[in-house]
């Protein structure tokens, strides 16, 4: 008798932020053999250097690495020896500033629908990253359970995920398992590699460190004060818990595939999320309020709140952290790295 596949857990995205931080868990959990997959080869870093955010797999000792562009090819070769358990496809040009339409497109749609088609034929869970992006404006609230082809997108990231959102619910043919998963305001360790685009709290806590103070946008809508906008703030952990579910959960008529916000369900105000970080770090509180660069202005998101009762029927149950309890843990975290940041 011939040997049995080996199984395989394949995470793109895998040295990003989230992704890193699922890769970590899936470790702790005792799985072994992971797949990290990302673009390793652009990296800015110089002919042969590998991105400096691959120093999350480093840390976590993750050897098995392909870049992105090799996975489709690759795939089709695991199928004599490797049986894949699942495919977490996280990774996605994720800046919401980016304007080439045909870059986010063959990353953020074309791409997705390769992965999509092979788990629909070998019939692997697929499990995905949308974004809390593609409700835009909140004009038609943040509600998992609505008619999606009413939502209208601010940014070119945001239509690229609605698009392939719209068409997954479209395919007759699909993987026995999915889940489009729209992560709202994630926070937590391993996002320093994404610069502008990493979280207010890392911000934050950077500012304190250099400045003691932090600076915050002001608002320009006279109904809302400065710092008075509002997010569903989500601690990283809470989001892999999350992720891990929708392909760990047992089959149920209550859990179909489809659409699900991770979000705690409750708004909090970039004020109250500074405050936090002043906490955690035993700081006198001490925020600025500077303009908006007016390039944002019409597409900024005033106000985010997930409807979770969807996720919770799926048998999700487990509890989202407040930012206080959230904050202070990944500022235990930021304090063990040095004081300008992750390493």
């Amino acid at each position: 008798m011939g040997r049995a596949a080996r199984s395989m857990i394949i995470v793109t995205g895998a040295a990003g932020f989230i992704g890193a931080n699922l890769v970590a868990e899936l470790l702790a959990r005792g799985h072994r053999d992971l797949l990290a997959v990302d673009a390793f080869r652009s990296s800015g870093a110089g002919p042969g250097a590998p991105p400096a955010k691959t120093r999350y797999l480093d840390d976590l000792g993750v050897s098995a690495r392909l870049d992105r562009g090799e996975l489709p090819d690759a795939l089709n070769r695991f199928d004599a020896g490797r049986r894949v358990e699942v495919v977490f496809h996280l990774g996605a040009c994720s800046d919401t500033t980016a304007t080439d339409v045909d870059f986010m497109f063959a990353n953020n749609l074309e791409y997705t629908r390769t992965l999509w088609h092979w788990c629909a034929q070998r019939a692997v869970p697929f499990v995905y990253a949308s974004s809390a992006a593609t409700y835009g404006d909140g004009a038609q609230g943040f509600d998992d359970e609505c008619d999606p082809n009413r939502l209208k997108p601010l940014n070119l990231y945001g239509k690229s995920k609605h698009l392939f959102d719209l068409w997954a619910l479209e395919q007759t043919v699909t993987p026995p398992r999915w889940a489009g998963l729209k992560y709202f305001n994630v926070y937590g360790p391993r996002e320093s590699h994404k610069g502008r685009m990493a979280s207010v709290a890392f911000h934050a806590y950077r500012q304190v460190v250099e400045t003691g103070e932090v600076k915050l946008f002001r608002s320009h809508r006279p109904d809302i004060p400065d710092g008075g906008q509002l997010r569903d703030f989500v601690f990283v952990e809470d989001a892999v818990a999350a992720t891990l579910h929708f392909w760990e959960r047992p089959e149920s008529p209550n859990a179909p595939n489809g659409l699900y916000n991770v979000g705690t369900g409750t708004a909090r105000s970039f004020a109250d999320l500074a405050r936090a970080v002043f906490a955690a770090m035993d700081r006198e509180p001490k925020i600025v309020y500077i303009p908006m660069p007016e390039d944002l202005r019409d597409k900024y998101q005033y106000f985010t709140q997930a409807a979770n009762a969807k996720l919770r029927r799926a048998g999700f149950a487990t509890p989202f952290r407040d930012i206080e309890s959230g904050v202070w843990k990944y500022i235990e975290w930021l304090k063990r790295r040095p004081a300008a940041g992750e390493r």
